[in-house]
Formats: C-alpha cells, structure tokens, sequence
C-alpha cells in the first residue's frame, strides 16, 4: 500500500480522535458550581446555560468533524481529485488557469459541505441561547461575498505560487516566500479600509465622555491614535469583543456596539488599553514575524514533494502539478501545523497576559479591568473552567479566572 496514502489517512483520523479525546475532557472537566470569583456575577441558570452552551458546541464540531473526515477519507480512496483535475484539464488551458479551475472546484465542494453547519450553528444553536442577530438575508449575502473575496485573493495567492514555482524550479520557494511576505503586509495594510467594511459598518467613535477618557488616556500614553471605532456587531450577535487591526495610518481599535452598552466607561477604557497594550509590546509585529517564518518553512519543505509521484499515486492522479501538489502537501503538512498551531497560541495567551498587565499599570484601574473580564465571560457564555489539556491545545486567550488572578498579583 501508498506509504504517502497511509500516512495521510493516519493524520487525517489521527488529528480527529485527538481532537475528540480533548474535546470530552473538556465538557467532564466541567464544574457544576462557578468559580468562587464568579458566584456574586453568575446566576445559578445562566452558568448552567453556559454548560448546555458548551456542550452543544462540542458535539456540534465533533459531528461536523467527524463527517468532514470520513468525506474527505472516501473523497481521496474514490479518485475524486483525479475526477476534478481531468475536468480542469478538459478546456485545455495553462498551469495556473487549470490550477484555478482545480482549486475553485475543491473550495466551492468544502462550502456547499459547510453550509448546512453553518446555517444549523447560526439559526439553531446560537438562536437557542440568545446570540443570533443575523437574517438570512445578511447570512446568505456574507457566503456570497466570502466566496467572491475568497476566489479574488485565493485566486491571486494559488497564480503567484504556481508562477514562482513553475519559472525557478530551485529558489521557488524563496521568491515565493518574499511574495507571499509582501502580500500579507499589503493585507494586513488595507484591510482595515477596504475588506472589513465589506461585512460591517465602521463608525468613527462620537465625541461623548468615553471617547474623552480614550483620548485622555492615549495621550498620557503618548500613543498617536489613528482612531477608535465602533463596529455593528449586533448585526450579527449579541456577543461582545474588541480587538486591535491594521498598522501605519490605518491601524484600528475597534469596539463592538454590544461593547459599549453593556459596559461602563472605565471598564471600556481598560478593555481599550489592553488592545493597545498589544501594540506597545510589539506582539502585533512579533505575530507576524512568527507567521512569516512559518510560512517560509512551509515553502520550502512543499519545494521538496512537488510532483512527487509516489504522493500523486497516492490520490489516484494521471498527471503531476504544481497546484495539485499544494493540496496533497496541506495534507501531509497537517501534523507540523497541529504542533506549530499549539506554540502560536503559549505565546498567544502569554501575550495576554502583557496586555492586561500593561492595561492595569497604565491605566490604573485593575478593578475595572476585572469586572469587564467577568462581563464578558458572563454575556458570552465562556466556559470558566476548561480542561488544562484543552487551553494548551487551541486556547489563544488565557482562561479567565487565570487573567484574573494574575491581574490580582
């Protein structure tokens, strides 16, 4: 048998029984009382619907999961890549267009597999426990505009690769590299302006007591704000978030409407001065370096099994690519990204804690900080008391209580 074809099975069934051994600790790590720094914030039945919340999710994305893999699994043994790739092939144009052609198949089948979850996880599941804000309308309208943005810069990435790869058969991977490096700068550039206000609406803060606070604040910090807006999330959820996007002239702070009026000022000013806590120590920059490194390795190592016809053999293919061979690499490539993935988020969570620790040292008001933690796990239904495993794995932010604790210390 295909040592390419066993190896990709094992990952494949390998990453979904871990996934699912975790994901069951989880929901028994549960504790059936809060947290003692939560009793006077929790009401006996909303921590309970926080639970049902959890292992509705849990078993939801176990579900999901587990089909996803055995149609990828019956995908791969029937020849299904080879069906599509002959198709492809069939209009007889170049490497990239037939590339094109090849991986816009794949994606529009993952989201037509998607799509019944999806619709189930935002009009079921979130619906049932209060979140849900969005119309079919906006639901249906944010797929189409996905897949247009999807196809647009997907499409522009998959050309680039296959260009680099096709004309310098040995330093590819490096100009590649240095490609896709200058492409997510330009990204990361110009999404605060031209690709998120395609799905929300952006909305400098009005000068009110709040946005007198923020300013005060970020002078005394001597950060030059770009601006502090307040975005529509209620147009899709009732949950609360804030996060921190773009550089240079169009670096954001973004508040979610839900935010703002479910907290008080100082709460709101702390929550901002953690977000900006982030740039003053470098983590926005430091992530992307990490990113960058990671995708370069990537490159190179793709630069080593493409066309690799033990691996073509592997899916049943009849001809060697480039593009097909970025498909089987991802494949092949999923156990370093499950260990690469669990490094970026130690140093994720380790971040965290700079931010809130800058946040409470600056700002001064370690009790506002706290009480707006607790106002968000509690609105959000955050699981307060997730298995150790679990956090190590696929926790970006720290558990709460410990954000708390160490914000006490």
């Amino acid at each position: 048998m295909n040592i390419f074809l066993i190896l990709i099975l094992c990952f494949l069934i390998g990453e979904f029984l871990v996934t699912a051994y975790i994901d069951v600790l989880n929901i028994k790590h549960l504790s059936p009382h809060p947290p003692e720094e939560f009793k006077n914030v929790y009401d006996p039945e909303r921590y309970k619907k926080s639970q049902a919340y959890l292992k509705d999710n849990t078993w939801f994305s176990l579900i999901h999961s587990g089909l996803f893999t055995l149609i990828t699994i019956a995908f791969i043994l029937c020849g299904g890549f080879n069906t599509i790739d002959l198709w492809a092939r069939s209009f007889h144009l170049g490497e990239i267009p037939t590339g094109l052609i090849f991986t816009g198949i794949l994606a529009l089948l993952m989201q037509i597999i998607n799509l019944p979850f999806s619709l189930y996880h935002t009009f079921v599941t979130e619906e049932k426990y209060g979140f849900n804000k969005t119309t079919l309308k906006t639901f249906f309208l944010d797929c189409l505009k996905g897949l247009i943005l999807g196809a647009i810069l997907g499409g522009l990435i998959l050309a680039g690769l296959i260009y680099f790869f096709e004309m310098f058969p040995v330093y590819g991977w490096l100009f590649a590299w240095i490609g896709l490096v200058c492409f997510q700068l330009f990204m990361d550039y110009v999404a605060p302006t031209w690709i998120m206000p395609l799905f929300n609406k952006f909305t400098p803060l009005e000068q009110n007591p709040l946005k007198e606070a923020i300013e005060n604040y970020a002078k005394a910090e001597n950060f030059a704000l770009q601006g502090v807006y307040v975005m529509d999330g209620s147009k899709r959820s009732s949950k609360t978030n804030a996060f921190f996007v773009g550089f240079g002239q169009n670096r954001r702070i973004v508040l979610f409407d839900t935010l703002i009026e479910k907290h008080t000022t100082d709460e709101l000013v702390s929550v901002l001065a953690h977000e900006m806590g982030h740039y003053k120590k470098h983590h926005i920059i430091k992530i992307m370096m990490h990113s960058f490194l990671i995708s370069g390795l990537m490159l190179y190592l793709f630069s080593w099994v493409i066309n690799n016809q033990l691996l073509f053999n592997a899916f049943k293919m009849e001809h060697l690519s480039i593009y097909a061979s970025l498909i089987f690499f991802a494949l092949l490539y999923s156990p370093l990204e499950f260990i690469f993935g669990i490094f970026s988020h130690y140093f994720s969570r380790k971040y965290e804690f700079e931010a809130d620790q800058y946040a409470v040292t600056t700002y001064k008001k370690a009790g506002a900080m706290i009480n707006a933690l607790k106002k968000l796990a509690v609105e959000n239904l955050s699981n307060l008391t997730p298995h150790p495993l679990k956090v190590f794995i696929s926790y970006s932010h720290p558990p709460v209580i410990e954000r708390i604790n160490h914000i006490k210390n």
